[in-house]
């Protein structure tokens, strides 16, 4: 381990930043969310119910990045990688049979089954399971390094399919959260692509799970819908109450032009744009800020990425290094994903943008892990990782980060 000096500051400054951000979106269209449940389901919401529960969250947050940033060692953790998947899988399989049995301590939405319900409080296990799969992946993947069995079926591929496997099926088929999956996914082929894996084998798996994504999004008829009102939207064709979600989207963001409509002035947030302080919270901050507002959103994340990206491609040790490269895979896909849903580049899928979204154990979470990677940043070297054999023929690939900058 290198000796220990000054943390990444950049990534904690967007990090705050991010959240600092998303509860002024909140604040503003908050009462307009509530005022829409309260006509629409006959609820009573306060119209600060919502702000309040996202200052909760981001506190919670705050407090959960200081506690990963500077109380509790990544070393530790990855001291207990097994238990706690194995903890992060049983609370999902947990959530599918009370989810069976309908069971009241399950909070269901839209017809899936996804957060456990304490009183007014509600977890979502995929969350955790997010973590602790970065966590045991990184842990894994360096003892198969170490013991040179990256690439054999026994030793490598058979514990990383039935793990990965039995992930994905507890999120994306009993949970039917796709949006999660494409999460799972990234971190972990983000992960192989740096741990020397043959490049066939890579590609090959690869494709296999390509085949299996698409087979599951033909055998759903919900899928397949939000697909063809994709393929609507990009040939231009008439609009339905398949295409409502997409066009109000594209509508927040077009409306906003390039300055934005101002903080408090959204239309679509009062009604007209479904899931407007989660899944839809990008479109709507296009209409307030404009393209100009998405312009310094987007710079904010690319920066903390590439700012994680760095601590990765300093970071000497294996495990800690498949680690932050798990969580930048992880933030990378949700940002991307909710990026390209709301401006119809793909179709429209349930996935929050990360720190930005309403939401409490989605950003406590990924709070954690940043928190997590920010601690690491004061363990880099002052060189990049050299480049590393991952194929079978000994042919090199280029590092996912050479440079030789001195770590600030």
């Amino acid at each position: 381990m290198n000796r220990k000096h000054k943390s990444d500051i950049v990534i904690i400054l967007t990090t705050l930043g991010l959240m600092a951000l998303g509860l002024i979106v909140i604040y503003a269209i908050g009462p307009m969310r509530a005022n829409v449940l309260n006509t629409t389901y006959g609820t009573d919401y306060d119209s600060n119910y919502f702000f309040l529960g996202q200052l909760r969250s981001v506190g919670l947050s705050i407090l959960a990045f200081f506690l990963a940033f500077k109380v509790i060692p990544y070393k530790y953790i990855k001291r207990f990688a097994k238990p706690l998947l194995i903890f992060a899988l049983f609370l999902s399989a947990l959530l599918w049979v009370l989810a069976m049995a309908h069971s009241s301590m399950v909070k269901c939405e839209l017809g899936e089954c996804r957060w456990f319900q304490f009183g007014s409080v509600s977890i979502q296990p995929a969350e955790i399971l997010k973590f602790a799969l970065a966590v045991y992946l990184a842990d894994f993947l360096a003892r198969k390094k170490a013991e040179d069995k990256v690439g054999d079926f026994k030793e490598f591929w058979l514990p990383i399919i039935i793990v990965c496997g039995l992930s994905l099926g507890l999120v994306v088929v009993a949970q039917g959260d796709l949006g999660t999956g494409v999460a799972l996914i990234a971190i972990i082929f983000g992960m192989l692509f740096v741990s020397n894996v043959p490049a066939w084998q890579y590609l090959v798996m690869a494709a296999i799970v390509l085949t299996v994504a698409v087979g599951s999004v033909a055998m759903s008829s919900h899928r397949m819908e939000r697909v063809d009102a994709w393929i609507t939207t990009l040939t231009g064709g008439e609009s339905s109450d398949s295409t409502y979600h997409i066009d109000n989207a594209m509508l927040a963001i077009g409306t906003g032009g390039f300055s934005g409509v101002g903080i408090g002035n959204s239309v679509q947030a009062t009604g007209y744009l479904p899931e407007s302080i989660n899944d839809s919270v990008f479109a709507i901050m296009g209409e307030t800020f404009g393209f100009f507002g998405l312009f310094i959103v987007i710079s904010i994340f690319c920066i903390m990425l590439l700012r994680i990206l760095k601590v990765a491609g300093h970071t000497q040790d294996d495990s800690n290094r498949f680690f932050v490269i798990g969580i930048f895979s992880w933030t990378l896909a949700q940002v991307v994903v909710n990026i390209m849903a709301m401006t119809a580049l793909i179709p429209v899928t349930g996935i929050t943008l990360p720190l930005l979204s309403y939401g409490g154990t989605s950003m406590i979470f990924i709070a954690f892990a940043i928190g997590e990677v920010c601690q690491l940043s004061c363990y880099t070297s002052r060189e990049g990782i050299k480049h590393e054999n991952i194929s079978s023929g000994g042919r090199q690939r280029g590092t996912y980060h050479s440079s030789r900058r001195r770590h600030s």
